[in-house]
């Protein structure tokens, strides 16, 4: 199984980015998908989650009405959208396959590589 994320760079405050993660999990269409981020000096915190079906998301706080997560399963590719960026969005963002969703890293067994998000002010 392998997740590769994608769309991560330099932008500056106020800008946007959109980051994709491909799955080659069979059964994708079953997988909650999460993404995560850690910042330099920080823990990995969770970000934003997306049900199998993709009918249900949910996000941390502080990126609420910035960030959207979307999921094509027939592409097995989830994505995460994120406008009005801060400063403080500047961490490796990781993409994570889990059974059941969860806010907890612990839940997920796939995890991607990372890419950087880089936001400048």
């Amino acid at each position: 199984v392998q997740l590769v994320e994608s769309g991560g760079g330099l932008v500056q405050a106020g800008g946007s980015l959109s980051l994709s993660c491909g799955a080659s999990i069979r059964t994708f269409s079953t997988y909650a998908m999460g993404w995560f981020r850690r910042a330099p000096g920080k823990d990995r915190e969770f970000v934003a989650r997306i049900s199998s079906s993709g009918r249900n998301t949910y996000y941390t706080d502080s990126v609420k009405g910035r960030f959207t997560i979307s999921r094509d399963n027939a592409k097995n590719t989830v994505y995460l959208q994120m406008n009005s960026l801060k400063p403080e969005d500047t961490a490796v963002y990781y993409c994570a396959a889990a059974r059941v969703g969860s806010e907890s890293s612990y839940a997920y067994e796939y995890w991607g590589q990372g890419t950087q998000v880089t936001v400048s002010s």
